[in-house]
């Protein structure tokens, strides 16, 4: 851990705030924390505790599982209600004391029963209860993860084994038995500061659902995709139940955002600028494709978009875009002896859309400021990622897509993307602008093994 005055400051600085307190037991040996925000979960967090469950106890014995039950003070009364339940039965876990009579479903009492089974160490904040609520505006799962997080880095102060991590999960994600083995030998191994591990959306058993989480999956690995052809060191996925981050490395961003949403995105964009973000495959978490309103944007609101409207959903951005952004990215690796004008000279030569992105985003006087601060070619371009980052790359895709290139028929822009990038599909795709059902399980396999 970094100095103890960087810790104080940032508990000063940046820290959730002390109103929330964790309820556990011991916490001797804590060399990793698991972080599950969860808001009127109790049909969902104890399944995941029991995929946890399953993990070596070796592993178990030194990760702390903290659980943060969070609403606002308007949330409705049975959402409260069901966190009140979540808190009890938690509170009963870590004390180990017999449940009694309880009126829950099977499913939920025998994975309760695994659990209590198992040497897991729960623990929990309640960000629930009267005067602990979330602040109104602030008090999303971004605000519920940073408690958690911020929490975490306290436990795990005192530790002296390498890597102390913070491992970011979801109320209904699903995690292998090799899941934290896995993730802390692939963070260990590569000396990394931070990590996304691989995941695979759960498919629904209704068609319609299942057919919309593939959609909605194939937009995702699209995305990364066309970054990683672009050579972007922004290509990683931002989801929330996959991240992994050192304590030093959380220290380093100054932790998780408060964001309702898009709080992964933000958080992820930061941790990008202070190293690579590994990929961990060794491993594989399953996230939920249930339908949510909770958030504008995400998993669940798309998925429930994608399953209301069929024409929602199918057309993704043009693969020119990210022949773009490839140049673009290209020509700034050799930037360091060029001058602003002459690089928005040769923007245009890429395309007139870029030169008129850039100029807008006020890259005459971005770019003398960066050329002062720097002395070779490798810290300009760390320099320019840092203002051209994950969130400006999406700047200039979008603005592309709005003012230059619609987005095109997902068939279409997979057959090119692939084709620009060397990629060998094994399968076809079949007539029409949208993938069939089988032929879009087919096609997702495929993105799966490469992003």
């Amino acid at each position: 851990m970094k100095k103890d005055s960087l810790l104080y400051d940032y508990f000063t600085k940046y820290a959730a705030g002390p109103r929330w307190t964790m309820h556990a037991g011991s916490l001797e040996v804590i060399d990793q924390v698991v972080v599950i925000p969860a808001y009127a979960e109790k049909e969902h967090i104890f399944t995941t505790l029991a995929s946890l469950a399953t993990n070596s106890d070796e592993s178990l014995k030194k990760t702390l599982v903290l659980c943060v039950i969070n609403n606002r003070k308007e949330t409705p009364v049975t959402d409260k209600d069901n966190n009140r339940q979540t808190i009890d039965i938690l509170s009963a876990l870590i004390s180990r004391r017999p449940f009694g009579k309880v009126r829950e479903t099977e499913d939920l009492m025998s994975a309760i029963r695994k659990i209590s089974e198992r040497p897991v160490r729960i623990a929990y904040i309640d960000a629930s209860s009267p005067g602990l609520e979330t602040p109104e505006g602030t008090g999303g799962v971004g605000m519920a993860r940073k408690i958690g997080m911020d929490t975490a880095l306290r436990v795990l102060k005192n530790s002296v084994n390498e890597p102390r991590l913070i491992i970011s999960l979801d109320a209904d994600t699903i995690v292998r038995p090799d899941y934290l083995t896995s993730v802390r030998t692939a963070m260990s191994s590569r000396k990394a500061q931070s990590g996304i591990v691989s995941y695979e959306h759960l498919m629904p058993a209704d068609e319609t659902g299942k057919r919309a989480i593939c959609l909605y999956e194939i937009f995702l690995r699209y995305w990364v995709l066309g970054l990683k052809y672009a050579r972007s060191p922004f290509a990683f996925h931002s989801i929330g139940s996959t991240i992994v981050a050192t304590a030093d490395a959380y220290l380093a961003v100054r932790g998780m955002n408060r964001r309702e949403a898009g709080e992964d995105f933000y958080f992820l964009n930061k941790l990008a600028k202070i190293g690579p973000i590994c990929r961990i495959q060794e491993t594989v978490v399953y996230p939920s494709a249930r339908v949510s309103t909770r958030v504008p944007f995400g998993t669940g609101a798309a998925v429930g978009k994608i399953s209301g409207d069929e024409s929602f959903g199918h057309d993704l951005y043009d693969p020119r875009v990210f022949f773009i952004l490839k140049k673009w990215i290209d020509l700034m690796q050799q930037s360091f002896c060029l001058s602003e004008k002459q690089i928005l000279d040769m923007a245009r030569n890429i395309d007139p859309g870029l030169e008129s992105f850039l100029t807008f985003r006020g890259f005459l006087s971005v770019w003398p400021k960066i050329r002062r601060n720097v002395k070779d070619q490798k810290a300009c371009e760390r320099q320019f990622h840092g203002w051209f980052d994950g969130f400006e790359t999406l700047k200039l895709v979008n603005y592309l897509t709005r003012e230059f290139y619609p987005r095109v028929s997902m068939n279409s822009a997979l057959e090119d993307i692939l084709e620009m990038s060397d990629m060998k599909y094994p399968g076809s795709f079949s007539a029409g602008d949208i993938p069939k059902m089988e032929d879009a399980v087919s096609i997702l396999n495929f993105l799966r093994s490469q992003t």
